[in-house]
C-alpha cells in the first residue's frame, strides 16, 4: 500500500490535469466517440498494449489485464454526461472548487479509473482475476445503461464482481432501483377551435390519462414512485390538438412492485383504448432491479468499502439503493457496488462542482479498494 500511496501523492497534479482535459471533451449519451478515443489513446500511452485495449460496439473503452484465472472483476466509470452539448463545456475554478457540467458525474471518477489502470499496467500487477477496466458509455438518462449491458453480455458469464466509480464517496449504492420509461402519444381528429368545437382534443385526453396515472396507489413492499416528466402537443391556441405526448416512468427497488406498476399502467392505457382512443406507447428504457445475489458477499463488500471511506474521510457513507451501471450485473446475480471518488454538488446542473481537496481522499479509497483485489 505504501507504493500506492506514493503514486497517488505524486500523480495528484496529473489527475487534476486529466480531469480538466476530459471536461473539454463533450460526451452526451450515444455520442461518446471523442471521449472514447481519448481514453483508448491515453491508455495506450500509459502502459496498455494494443492487444489489451479496444473500443467495442457500444463505445465502451475496454482494457483487459490478464489474471491467474478466467474469472473477471470489472472496474468501470461512465464517459457520458447528462448534457446534450456537442461543444466543450465551460470549466473554471473558484474557492477550491472545480466547476464544469458533468465534472462529478462522472468525469472525475473516470479520470481516477484511468489513473488506477495506469498504476496496474505500468507496474505489471497481476491478480487472481482477469481485471477489466471499462470507460463505459450510456449510463445517463435514455442511454439506458447500454454500455453496462454490453459489458455484461461480453463478460457476465465469467464476472464475479463489479465496481462502478460514480457520484460521491459520501454514499454507497449496493442495491438497484429499477425503472421503466415510456413515451405515450395520444391522437384524435382535432380541428378548428370554433368550427369543430366538440371534437376530441388530444391534450385533454392525455390530461385525463395523466390524472388516472396519478391516482395509482403505489405498492408498499418497497419504495416505489412514478412521474410524468414532460408533456408536449398541439399546434396553436385556436386548434383542437390532434396529438399530444408525455414521458412517463415508474421506479422501484423491488421487481414485484415494478410488475404491479406495469399492470396498473397498462390497465389504464387499455381502458382508454377500449373507449376508442388512439394511443401509441413506446418503451424508452428499462433499468432492471437486482436479482438473486449472494447477500452475504454483498454485505461484506459494503462493510469493506464503508470502513475504507470512514478511515480516510472521517465520515460514514450513506448506504442505499440507486439507479447506476450496477443495475445490470445485480440483475444477473453478480455482486456489484457503486461509489464516488470526490465530494461536490450541483450534479445534473450547469453549476456542477467538486471539491478539489476531496480528490486525494477518494483517489486513495478507490486505489486501496482496487489493490485488495491484487
Amino acid at each position: 500500500m505504501e507504493e500506492l500511496k506514493a503514486y497517488i501523492q505524486e500523480t495528484l497534479p496529473e489527475l487534476k490535469e486529466l480531469i480538466v482535459e476530459l471536461c473539454g471533451i463533450p460526451a452526451p449519451s450515444h455520442h461518446e466517440e471523442k471521449r472514447a478515443e481519448f481514453c483508448r489513446d491515453w491508455l495506450l500511452r500509459n502502459g496498455a498494449s494494443p492487444e489489451q485495449v479496444h473500443i467495442d460496439d457500444a463505445l465502451n473503452v475496454v482494457c483487459e489485464v490478464p489474471g491467474e484465472t478466467d474469472e473477471v472483476i470489472v472496474f468501470m466509470a461512465h464517459t457520458d454526461t447528462v448534457f446534450p452539448d456537442l461543444e466543450p463545456l465551460p470549466y473554471h475554478e473558484e474557492s477550491g472548487r472545480m466547476f464544469c457540467p458533468g465534472i462529478g458525474d462522472d468525469t472525475a471518477n473516470l479520470a481516477v479509473l484511468l489513473m488506477l489502470a495506469k498504476y496496474v499496467l505500468t507496474r505489471g500487477l497481476r491478480s487472481k482475476y482477469t481485471v477489466v477496466f471499462a470507460a463505459n458509455s450510456c449510463e445517463e438518462g435514455l442511454g439506458n445503461l447500454k454500455g453496462s449491458f454490453q459489458l455484461m453480455k461480453d463478460y457476465g458469464s465469467r464476472t464475479v464482481e463489479v465496481t462502478s466509480f460514480d457520484g460521491y464517496y459520501s454514499g454507497i449504492a449496493n442495491d438497484a432501483v429499477g425503472s421503466t420509461r415510456y413515451e405515450v402519444t395520444v391522437r384524435t381528429e382535432g380541428g378548428h377551435s370554433f368550427g369543430n368545437f366538440g371534437n376530441r382534443n388530444a391534450i385533454h385526453q392525455l390530461a385525463r390519462i395523466i390524472n388516472d396515472l396519478y391516482g395509482i396507489e403505489v405498492p408498499t413492499k418497497a419504495k416505489t414512485t412514478y412521474n410524468v416528466g414532460m408533456i408536449q402537443g398541439g399546434t396553436s391556441v385556436n386548434t383542437i390538438a390532434q396529438d399530444a405526448s408525455m414521458l412517463y416512468e415508474y421506479r422501484s427497488e423491488d421487481l414485484s412492485c415494478q410488475e404491479e406498476m406495469r399492470r396498473q399502467f397498462e390497465g389504464i392505457i387499455e381502458n382508454y383504448r377500449a373507449g376508442g382512443l388512439d394511443i401509441e406507447v413506446k418503451v424508452l428504457g428499462n433499468r432492471p432491479c437486482a436479482g438473486e445475489i449472494d447477500r452475504e458477499r454483498q454485505q461484506a463488500l459494503t462493510e469493506e468499502l464503508t470502513a475504507l471511506i470512514l478511515r480516510h474521510s472521517g465520515e460514514e457513507p450513506v448506504v442505499s439503493a440507486s439507479s447506476t451501471d450496477c443495475n445490470v450485473p445485480l440483475s444477473m446475480g453478480i455482486n456489484a457496488i457503486c461509489f464516488g471518488v470526490c465530494l461536490g454538488g450541483g450534479a445534473h446542473t450547469r453549476g456542477e462542482w467538486i471539491d478539489e481537496k476531496s480528490l486525494p481522499v477518494g483517489y486513495t479509497v478507490a486505489g486501496e479498494y482496487l489493490l485488495r483485489r491484487f
